[in-house]
């Protein structure tokens, strides 16, 4: 079993610059704190991963209640984005799901260190049909490792052959050495010898996975 996972934002959909906009501003709305949003320069690069360390930087108590009230802000900040500016695709990539699909050898999971919620808010928005797949996100844990082996977790049920995961970001890369997984960069946010700008050419980015 080959088995395939994906990030989300700027991965499968073209949300990363609104995202990280909503967020930053529903950071300052709660808190009345700027949020640095050079994401590579935190610890875990997810959405509770950032305010975690934000926090403590800040020294801001009540951190539970201030995660709820940031993430209730940022979530009506997408609903309200995506209603006058649906989310696009990136070229091919539900086409891509769907052929992988179809195939008796792979296995596909979704691992985002975004929210749930906001995940199946902008993937809804772009019409990407991710039935039967599942999903780990900051919901989850606040380490994007730690979120990529649940998400395996929750597919892979017999000894798989290869893991090839799909990604836009360092941090995606540098998750993926750790764990010793195959990584496909999406994108040219950093340098990597394999790598794709959308999934148009379905051979060339079936060829990363092995199949």
């Amino acid at each position: 079993m080959n088995h395939v996972m994906f990030d989300i934002d700027g991965t499968l959909i073209e949300s990363y610059d609104f995202d990280s906009e909503c967020f930053a501003e529903a950071v300052k709305a709660v808190t009345g704190y700027e949020i640095d949003t050079n994401w590579s320069r935190y610890t875990h690069v997810t959405d509770t991963g950032i305010l975690n360390q934000f926090f403590q930087e800040n020294n801001i108590e009540n951190t539970q209640s201030a995660h709820e009230q940031i993430k209730h802000v940022f979530l009506s900040k997408i609903r309200t984005r995506i209603a006058k500016t649906p989310v696009s695709e990136i070229v091919g990539a539900a086409a891509f799901i769907a052929r992988l699909k179809e195939l008796d050898n792979v296995s596909i999971s979704l691992a985002t260190g975004g929210w749930y919620e906001s995940a199946l808010l902008k993937l809804a928005s772009a019409g990407m049909d991710i039935s039967n797949i599942p999903i780990a996100s900051a919901n989850d844990h606040y380490s994007r490792i730690e979120i990529m082996k649940i998400a395996e977790k929750r597919v892979v049920k017999e000894t798989r052959l290869s893991f090839t995961y799909f990604g836009d970001g360092s941090w995606d890369l540098n998750a993926c050495k750790k764990l010793g997984v195959n990584f496909v960069l999406v994108g040219d946010k950093v340098i990597h010898n394999q790598s794709i700008m959308n999934f148009e050419k379905q051979d060339e980015v079936l060829a990363y996975i092995g199949l």
